[in-house]
């Protein structure tokens, strides 16, 4: 990866969300985000916190293009993507998006190191660059050693880290984790928080992380609560530069 300042080279925000609603009818209709309005610079480390069933995996897909609004937009790198075509989002998430799942959502079949090179695949990158760069990120998340074995054959924490690693592959604009230490052990979840902070600080990479996990608060620049669809409240994150 290529380091630069953290605030990186946009004086802009690469990512503006205006009015977002999204709803499901569960015999009513209830709203899982609700007018929401965020914004979020290139370098920054955010972070989404609230409880189980306020929204946060909701809110999170809409901004990474996985999900529609029923209303509202999501701006991302100057482009709305709202209303793309699905061939047309998929090529933005390919490219500009990372994502990084709690339950790592490898490929059983490949190895990690096929599971990082599958991204730069589909974009029909170079062998010689896919070869280079997967050697690469595998040596950035400490599994260097790991690279020809199976998602089936490693630890949690393991899959979690090749998980980060692919989702780094295509130098995403942005990178979006849902409750990427859930499934983790503390000690485990420790080690990929401190991933993070490093890839931030490191190589300016920008960050949205949705959790209920409050230790993240302290890596943050900046930490906004989601309740019931809603953003409640926005303070400044813990961390120290």
């Amino acid at each position: 990866m290529t380091s630069h300042p953290r605030r990186g080279l946009s004086p802009g925000p690469i990512l503006i969300a205006r009015n977002l609603y999204k709803a499901f009818f569960l015999g009513k209709t209830v709203y899982a985000v609700n007018n929401i309005d965020l914004a979020v610079m290139p370098g920054e480390f955010l972070v989404i916190l609230g409880p189980s069933g306020s929204g946060k995996s909701t809110l999170l897909a809409l901004l990474a293009g996985l999900d529609r609004p029923i209303s509202g937009q999501v701006v991302l790198d100057g482009h709305p993507i709202s209303d793309l075509s699905e061939n047309e989002l998929a090529d933005v998430r390919r490219r500009k998006v990372g994502y990084v799942f709690q339950f790592f959502n490898l490929v059983p079949h490949l190895t990690a190191y096929d599971n990082v090179a599958l991204p730069m695949t589909l974009t029909g990158a170079p062998n010689w660059f896919i070869r280079q760069r997967t050697g690469e990120l595998l040596s950035l998340v400490g599994l260097s050693a790991r690279a020809s074995h199976l998602p089936g054959q490693m630890s949690g924490g393991e899959q979690q880290r090749v998980a980060i690693a692919r989702a780094l592959a295509n130098e995403p604009r942005i990178l979006f984790a849902d409750e990427p230490t859930g499934n983790l052990d503390s000690r485990t979840g420790d080690q990929i928080r401190q991933l993070f902070r490093d890839l931030n600080r490191d190589f300016g990479q920008t960050f949205v992380i949705v959790t209920h996990d409050e230790r993240f608060a302290g890596l943050a620049d900046r930490v906004v609560r989601l309740v019931d669809g809603r953003l409640v409240s926005e303070t400044p994150g813990g961390r120290k530069a």
